[in-house]
């Protein structure tokens, strides 16, 4: 990973409880455009954050696989939805399908997916910041913020903004 990429999560790590913080205000006054900010500071940090410069997300997270994720890539590689389960999955303590192994077996070398155009819906969503109610999911962006620098530009950006 680049080095400016780590040092925004460095930041991150820094500023946890600051976060912490800063979202307990967000959950409790619940800003009625905070949906449009947020979608807003996700286009501009992704024009500024190449993800195949970083991949940590592809790296170090294991996104939950839903059965109709297993049956677009298992038709994907030519495979049958028990082989795919059986090469590539493994069942969590949360009784959900994730990958067997980490990183993701289908990063490449070169940050690429293999498989991006039927990657998992979890993968696709990620980091949520482009979600709706997003007051609901900032649990998780605090999550995402230690391995998402994109994460990391919206959250200190939105502080700013609210």
């Amino acid at each position: 990973m680049k080095t400016e990429l780590q040092k925004l999560l460095i930041e991150a790590e820094n500023l946890q409880e600051q976060n912490k913080k800063f979202f307990a205000y967000l959950r409790k006054k619940k800003p009625k455009n905070l949906d449009y900010i947020v979608h807003e500071l996700h286009l501009e940090a992704f024009d500024k954050i190449n993800c195949l410069e970083c991949a940590n997300c592809c790296k170090s997270l294991g996104p939950r696989i839903t059965d109709k994720d297993i049956e677009k890539l298992s038709k994907a590689l030519k495979m049958k939805s028990a082989v795919f389960i059986e090469t590539y999955l493994r069942i969590d303590e949360d009784r959900d399908f994730v990958f067997r192994t980490m990183p993701c077996p289908f990063l490449m070398n070169d940050n690429y997916c293999m498989v991006y155009e039927n990657r998992p819906k979890a993968c696709r969503e990620y980091p949520h910041t482009d979600s709706r109610q997003f007051y609901k999911l900032l649990n998780l962006t605090l999550q995402n913020t230690k391995t998402c620098p994109a994460v990391v530009l919206i959250v200190e950006e939105l502080k700013t903004k609210v």
